[in-house]
């Protein structure tokens, strides 16, 4: 399958204006739907839009559509570039580059991250503001050469990574932390909410108070007062 000429709905207005091209012919090149191409030669799509020559672009050669214009049939292919460009290079992951004026920010930047994120892993770190493995370790040791003098800064804010590179690698750290073990209330074993209840036994009824007896009472008062009486008499 050929790929789609350039500016395909700029190339579709001119074939559609200086060609007896069909409608399929041109949607077919310029890699459109039929009722498209037929909505542009009405004038009720790509308004505004200037055609664009595909001959003089390279991109097709006169002798192409002469050939489509005398069989509705043909198909029209795209012609071969004549400068052939290379091919990109793709770039293999590294390390982050770190311009020269900031490198010096560097540490204070780790130091942050492994105060503020200790889930953090040094790989992590080392993608984050470019850094190597043992000036991590210096620093979470506190051996680092200019360990008296660093103080912890946001490596967003010193420009050494973007806001969404930091969140996203704080996210995998997180999910790749174990789920601390919940420390709370559990439910009961199931042996024990089935076993059948132990009947209570009854209360012992409560033992009737004894009633006062008034004429007792009175006897005791004045065989007390008899006594005192006596002594005094003495």
């Amino acid at each position: 399958m050929q790929n789609a000429p350039l500016m395909p709905k700029a190339t579709a207005v001119w074939l559609v204006e200086n060609t007896s091209l069909s409608f399929e012919q041109v949607a077919d090149f310029c890699k459109l739907h039929p009722l498209e191409v037929a909505a542009i030669a009405d004038g009720d799509a790509a308004q505004g839009i200037k055609g664009l020559d595909p001959i003089l672009t390279g991109q097709l050669t006169r002798e192409e559509i002469e050939k489509g214009e005398r069989d509705p049939n043909y198909r029209l292919k795209l012609a071969e570039p004549k400068v052939k460009l290379p091919e990109a290079k793709v770039r293999k992951k590294g390390p982050r580059y770190t311009p020269v004026s900031r490198r010096q920010d560097r540490p204070n930047a780790i130091m942050w991250l492994v105060r503020n994120h200790p889930e953090l892993k040094d790989s992590q770190i080392m993608r984050l503001v470019g850094t190597t493995k043992s000036t991590i370790q210096a620093i979470r040791d506190r051996t680092h050469w200019n360990a008296a003098s660093l103080t912890p800064m946001d490596p967003v804010t010193l420009g050494l990574c973007s806001q969404i590179d930091l969140d996203l690698e704080v996210q995998r750290a997180s999910k790749e932390k174990p789920v601390p073990a919940e420390s709370g209330t559990t439910l009961l074993p199931a042996q024990v909410t089935t076993a059948p209840r132990e009947e209570e036994k009854p209360a012992s009824p409560p033992k009737p108070k004894e009633e006062l007896d008034v004429d007792a009472v009175f006897a005791k008062l004045k065989q007390l007062g008899g006594k005192s009486e006596g002594k005094e008499s003495e």
